[in-house]
């Protein structure tokens, strides 16, 4: 072959291999029949839902202290999964009280129904029409959980979040909800200036537009549920439970102190302090037995 010839294709495979290096990497297919829940991927403006191999094990009995927000959060669950009329969800409210555990562990409570979850960030709302579209034709019920939700003032995707709640005619879907988990209950900022822009007219509060901004996003939100610390007695039941998970519900008398000492140095007397103690206890025991 010629030398010149030779040159150029090699100068040509040359280039071609580096424009594949500038071409992006192929979004991979979503696995619909591997997974309960998904995440949400982006890759600049694509992205991808990647399944999870494991989900949190957590079922509704386990939630302790919450029948309220149990029962109702999974009433309006059993009329979406039966194709009724369903209420996208805001669980706002004190920290580990139960509002993620209790999302999980409807998945785990109707999963077997065909529902599902996907997960997404509050950075990636801005992809929501997309997701919608990939879920559009599916037979499955889905849950868009989007955990510790807040947004700052001018946030993208505080306006997509809107479009969606709203119920777009371009963007509605029967077998979509969207779910939220905040400490926030309106899910953005409440400066004191908002309550300094009021003023009285004719026996009439008018609350100025800061204010009503903030508190139209989470009123679009049909089942708005809160959730407030657990008082002492709340807390020992929880952690009674979680004994009893471990086996060692026998040893509630002899953990109370300690208990209480590991909610006091933590803040919070909630489920989430409640497990962690009985896990610590339950590890602390095992190891006791192990070395003798």
């Amino acid at each position: 072959m010629d030398e010149n010839l030779t040159s150029l294709l090699d100068r040509l495979n040359s280039l071609l291999t580096r424009a594949e290096q500038l071409l992006p990497e192929p979004i991979p297919p979503t696995e619909w029949q591997n997974a309960l829940a998904f995440r949400w991927h982006r890759r600049g403006e694509r992205g991808w839902l990647q399944p999870l191999e494991q989900i949190d094990s957590i079922r509704l009995a386990d939630l302790i202290g919450i029948d309220r927000q149990k029962k109702a959060v999974s009433r309006n669950v059993r009329q979406f999964m039966a194709g009724l009329p369903a209420n996208n969800i805001l669980l706002w409210g004190s920290r580990g009280t139960g509002k993620s555990s209790l999302l999980k562990a409807l998945l785990n409570e109707f999963g077997d129904d065909g529902l599902r979850l996907i997960e997404i960030d509050r950075n990636d709302l801005l992809q929501l029409p997309e997701i919608l579209r990939m879920v559009s034709e599916r037979s499955e019920k889905f849950l868009l959980f989007c955990d510790d939700l807040s947004f700052e003032s001018g946030d993208a995707g505080y306006k997509a979040l809107k479009v969606v709640l709203d119920g777009s005619l371009t963007v509605s879907l029967d077998n979509l909800l969207v779910c939220a988990t905040s400490n926030r209950r309106h899910l953005m900022p409440e400066p004191q200036s908002d309550n300094l822009a009021t003023r009285h007219e004719d026996g009439e509060i008018h609350f100025g537009e800061g204010v009503e901004e903030r508190i139209s996003l989470s009123d679009r939100f049909g089942l708005w549920l809160a959730f407030h610390p657990f008082d002492q007695q709340e807390y020992l039941q929880i952690v009674q439970h979680w004994l009893d998970h471990y086996g060692l519900g026998d040893q509630l008398p002899e953990a109370r102190e300690l208990a209480l000492r590991w909610a006091l140095t933590r803040g919070s007397r909630s489920g989430r302090t409640a497990w962690q103690f009985a896990r610590d206890w339950a590890g602390g025991q095992a190891l006791s037995d192990q070395t003798g």
